[in-house]
């Protein structure tokens, strides 16, 4: 069946075609036509739809088809029906302002981007893709029935044991599992802590840091106050002259983005003053698995589990797509981060976390870390070859650990640099980026340049790209 409709502007003052087509019945034609109509914008709302004897006399159809085809559309809501005012196509809801405009899909990198040196990101291509979803069939397989039904908002007994272990075999961690809270990342367990209210501002943080996090912290309602970082970390000296402050959040494994751990008479110094003054010192312990020179420096945590909220994830280790971190916290904090965890919509994914602790019991964690340090050192080496070679002038820091290193520049020449960089589509940070708007004391000049984002095969000509620019 193809039959056409073309109402006379004398009907209702417009023009409109229906095609009636398909082997189902004519009123469900006629719906499917008038629904694409009104859907298309040719039966604009507010139409007044021609009665049911002169739409049925027009298409040869009975008077019942059309009569049940308007009371459908009625009935969806794509039509309105009034005694005395006919038949009309609905008026919807419009925003203020205009149509409701979509967001645009988020680029994962720079639109113009040709080399991808951007610090804090993994080598995606790496993803143990074969040895995580072996890990995910085994834990879906041994998982008993109550691990997919109303859970613990500490997240799985399962993860939070193999954490237990892992975390004091290689960070020198010391936990339970009942202190230990899953979460889905750093930024979760800030708003957790302080979105939430279960630790108040101001909050003391490194001179150079995430803006993300400042921002927020600032719509929390936290205000953060900045401490001076040199070449053993931040200056945690200055929290004696900080009276409202009762807690700090440091990046001591691994600073953020300068580089470097924190000096061992500083850990045990912000450990000294958080328990005189009552504190709590945050540690993000980022990049914490990924030390070059060394054996990784131990965290702060195990100096004082009761003074000290660890924070851990993956997103550096395997992906920032799985959304699994974990907070290790004093005894003290336990109840007030889960009743402000509460709703089950902030609980990470349960096969996930299942997965990941199978990782960790296996093994596979480990082999995993082992091989991306060997790969990364290598990246790691090739850029400071590169540069000793290509660009002598630049000074290399903040290498004996984490994915990223920082390339001092002479004073006043960052923003030329990164705008050179980025017309060679390089897609990379510059040092002032990090820092604190209220930071003491003159800005530092760099670049910081990760050198895991990059696939392997990549990596040479994002190399070769940055030693042109400079």
């Amino acid at each position: 069946m193809a039959e056409s409709w073309v109402n006379s502007a004398e009907r209702i003052g417009v023009d409109l075609h229906l095609a009636l087509s398909g082997s189902g019945s004519r009123r469900g034609a006629l719906a499917v036509a008038l629904r694409e109509a009104v859907r298309a914008g040719r039966l604009s709302p507010g139409t007044r739809l021609p009665p049911y004897r002169a739409l049925a006399a027009d298409l040869g159809v009975a008077r019942n088809t059309v009569a049940d085809a308007y009371a459908e559309l009625v009935a969806e809501g794509w039509l309105t029906a009034r005694q005395g005012s006919g038949t009309r196509v609905a008026e919807r809801a419009k925003p203020p302002g205009g149509p409701e405009r979509v967001p645009k899909e988020v680029p994962t990198r720079p639109r113009g981007t040709l080399h991808d040196l951007r610090q804090g990101a993994p080598d995606a291509s790496a993803f143990p893709r074969a040895a995580w979803a072996a890990a995910y069939r085994r834990a879906l397989t041994d998982a008993p029935a109550a691990a997919f039904g109303p859970g613990d908002p500490r997240g799985r007994i399962e993860l939070r044991t193999a954490l237990t272990e892992y975390l004091a075999r290689v960070r020198g961690v010391r936990a339970e599992p009942e202190r230990i809270v899953i979460c889905s990342g750093f930024a979760h367990a800030l708003r957790l802590l302080y979105g939430e209210r279960v630790l108040r501002g101001p909050l003391a943080v490194e001179s150079y840091g995430l803006g993300f996090h400042r921002s927020l912290l600032d719509r929390a309602g936290v205000r953060t106050i900045p401490l001076t970082i040199d070449q053993d970390g931040a200056r945690v000296e200055e929290l004696s002259g900080l009276g409202k402050v009762r807690g700090v959040l440091l990046t001591p494994a691994h600073q953020f983005p300068t580089g470097g751990p924190l000096h061992p008479g500083r850990r045990a110094a912000v450990v000294d003053w958080a328990r005189a003054r009552g504190g709590v010192v945050v540690e993000d312990d980022y990049d914490g698995e990924f030390r070059y020179d060394r054996k990784p420096v131990g965290a702060v945590q195990g100096l004082d589990p009761e003074r000290v909220v660890y924070v851990g994830s993956v997103s550096k280790s395997l992906s920032p797509a799985l959304r699994l971190g974990w907070m290790v916290l004093p005894r003290h904090l336990v109840a007030g981060v889960l009743e402000a965890k509460g709703e089950r919509e902030a609980w990470v994914s349960v096969p996930e976390q299942l997965a990941l602790a199978e990782f960790l019991r296996s093994g596979a964690y480990d082999r995993h870390v082992r091989r991306m340090r060997q790969r990364y050192r290598l990246r790691r080496d090739r850029l400071v070859r590169a540069l000793a070679e290509r660009a002598p002038h630049i000074e290399v820091t903040g290498i004996a650990a984490g994915l990223h290193a920082v390339l001092r520049l002479p004073a006043g020449s960052e923003r030329a640099v990164t705008k050179a960089a980025a017309w060679r589509g390089i897609a990379m940070d510059g040092l002032a980026e990090f820092r604190h708007p209220l930071a003491a004391g003159p800005a530092a000049d760099g670049l910081v340049v990760g050198y895991a984002a990059a696939a392997e095969r990549a990596y040479g000509a994002a190399v070769d790209a940055l030693c042109a620019v400079l």
